[in-house]
């Protein structure tokens, strides 16, 4: 497992575990977030990314990144 910041542009993967409080695993969550999910990487830049997520795309930064496992 590795956190979301180190997939690459381009690269399709499933979320394995998120973590942080229970507030921001309920905010990731409501953004599609969720064990057994697959994210594609559409771009990172600076740990920020941006991931296609069922039909959304979706813009989080480094810190909430960090909790999304792969």
């Amino acid at each position: 497992m590795m956190p979301l910041t180190l997939a690459a542009a381009g690269e399709e993967a499933l979320i394995r575990k998120v973590g942080g409080t229970a507030e921001v695993r309920q905010h990731l969550a409501d953004l599609g977030f969720v064990p057994g999910e697959t994210v594609t990487v559409v771009s990172a830049f600076g740990g920020n990314v941006i991931v296609q997520i069922k039909a959304s795309r979706i813009a989080i930064d480094s810190q909430m990144a960090q909790k999304i496992m792969i």
